[in-house]
């Protein structure tokens, strides 16, 4: 019998799967760690991939 496979996630176009960075600040803390901040992708919320095309635009299935 065959099975079934499913679809790979969609990956975003925008971060390429790679949803979030880590930016320094510049600074040190007492122990001499680097300061960063975490940013998501604005496209894909911090998800690294995206819904289909049609359920995006609000299309019916």
């Amino acid at each position: 019998m065959t099975q079934r496979t499913t679809r790979p996630p969609r990956i975003c176009p925008d971060c390429n799967g790679f949803a979030s960075a880590a930016i320094t600040t510049g600074g040190r803390d007492a122990r001499g760690h680097r300061r960063t901040i975490t940013a998501p992708c604005p496209a894909c919320n911090g998800l690294g991939t995206v819904p289909a095309r049609r359920l995006r635009e609000g299309a019916r299935a």
